[in-house]
């Protein structure tokens, strides 16, 4: 009787812990950390809680503000609004689209050069150097900034049509 009460719990224990091969049974020591207790939801509070750090930076502070939608009825009226005001619509599309031709050329110009074993290095040695030699000759002395700052305005007067 003996032996039947121990072959009925050892069936009962056999069908409750699940059947791995044994090459699969290894003990795994882990060296984790315990996490950290669940915070509830219920515990969150709509006001702002001032930790230590932000107690010894109260302007990085930041606080949501509750209305964060666009309105797209009304920037779909100013683009629409906007591209009425522009006279020479053709032109435009011609310059957006030679743009995204433009883009897409150099795009592929930059792969085939980046291909090359030798040359992605070579290219980033001429960028580095004039990328010195423009500080050097514009942006380490207040004369040249100036001058810098003449040409640029003298450009942008150029663009505008306004010279």
């Amino acid at each position: 009787m003996a032996a039947a009460a121990a072959s009925a719990s050892m069936s009962a224990t056999a069908v409750l812990i699940p059947r791995v091969p044994a090459a699969v049974r290894t003990t795994r020591c882990s060296a984790l950390l315990p996490l950290p207790p669940r915070v509830s939801t219920s515990s969150f509070s709509s006001s702002v809680k001032l930790t230590p750090e932000s107690r010894r930076f109260p302007f990085l502070q930041t606080k949501a503000t509750e209305d964060t939608s666009v309105d797209t009825g009304e920037l779909f009226d100013d683009l629409k609004e906007k591209w009425d005001k522009v006279e020479n619509k053709t032109t435009v599309l011609l310059y957006g689209g030679g743009a995204i031709v433009a883009v897409w050329l150099s795009s592929i110009l930059v792969g085939a050069i980046n291909s090359v074993p030798l040359l992605p290095k070579i290219m980033e040695l001429v960028g580095l150097g004039y990328s010195g030699w423009f500080v050097y000759r514009y942006l380490l002395f207040k004369s040249s900034r100036k001058e810098l700052a003449t040409d640029i305005e003298a450009l942008k007067k150029k663009i505008a049509g306004t010279e």
